[in-house]
């Protein structure tokens, strides 16, 4: 552990040199004192200030980390990073998407060919259910790199939720070339398929999902349900059973409740394994 260095004049550097150590090993706190000391000499170092946002941020002091960014944004208006830093906190801490979007504007006028700053403008746009601004933004980012898994799989979720699904599928098999094993675009491409009702081909994702994660209710009960509006009785049942002994509570009201599963409650096959788990899990059904 450091011990912090005595004031003199002129000490400003190894204040801010002993900040930026104590913060690169993860002395937070400690960092922010140096930080401070640094201030004392210097109050209008925009690298201070933005590290000192940083390390707040770090810590958990949002507010205070804004402030810090906003002190640096005041002496250097035009850089970057305490634009970039302080929509990261809008984002994703506060969801308060439009601040983060300015913030994000102000860092691509400084750095248009940012990747992070596009890749996170569009994520601002997704939670915002900005769908088509949030795709343009994914589509910049591939344009940055390539071979993005997150811009690939982000644009995917964005086109299925805007009912765009045959492209959603598109996007989702492009990730899927860059992470084959990659659990969430596998059952999100069944869903896809599932919407459009080409059921085999999305009892095949799922199946693929469970592969990567067999513990995975979602994908069993999914692969379930196509299972059912195929008419396949035995697999219908089958997959419904691993939902049920990941999940009781949650698929045994579903077995019993949703319309899906209406034609089936009348099959002894079925009632009796609504029972047996219901007694099993000790879950009432109504």
């Amino acid at each position: 552990m450091y011990q912090p260095l005595e004031c003199r004049p002129d000490s400003y550097i190894e204040w801010y040199q002993q900040g930026n150590q104590l913060r690169a090993e993860g002395y937070y706190q400690e960092a922010l004192v140096s930080y401070e000391r640094a201030l004392d000499y210097h109050p209008r170092d925009y690298w201070t200030w933005y590290r000192k946002g940083v390390v707040l941020e770090a810590l958990g002091y949002y507010d205070d980390a804004i402030d810090s960014y906003n002190k640096a944004i005041a002496i250097q208006p035009d850089n970057y990073w305490a634009w970039y830093e302080q929509g990261c906190i809008y984002s994703l801490e506060f969801n308060q998407q439009h601040k983060a979007i300015a913030c994000f504007t102000q860092a691509l006028n400084a750095n248009p060919q940012d990747y992070w700053a596009v890749y996170r403008m569009g994520e601002a746009w997704r939670k915002l259910g900005g769908y088509e601004s949030a795709i343009t933004y994914y589509d910049q980012a591939l344009e940055l790199r390539p071979q993005d898994f997150w811009s690939l799989y982000r644009r995917g979720e964005t086109q299925q939720s805007w009912g765009k699904l045959q492209v959603a599928i598109e996007s989702y098999n492009q990730a899927l070339t860059i992470k084959p094993d990659d659990y969430w675009s596998w059952y999100q491409q069944g869903l896809a398929w599932e919407q459009l009702e080409y059921l085999s081909e999305a009892i095949n994702c799922y199946e693929q999902a469970l592969k990567l994660d067999v513990a995975s209710d979602l994908a069993w009960y999914q692969n379930a349900c196509c299972y059912a509006r195929l008419n396949n009785v035995n697999w219908a049942i089958t997959s419904l059973e691993k939902a049920i002994d990941l999940e009781p509570k949650k698929y045994l009201k579903l077995a019993s409740q949703a319309p899906i599963w209406q034609q089936y409650r009348q099959l002894s096959g079925f009632q009796s394994l609504i029972i047996n788990k219901s007694r099993k899990y000790q879950v009432e059904i109504d």
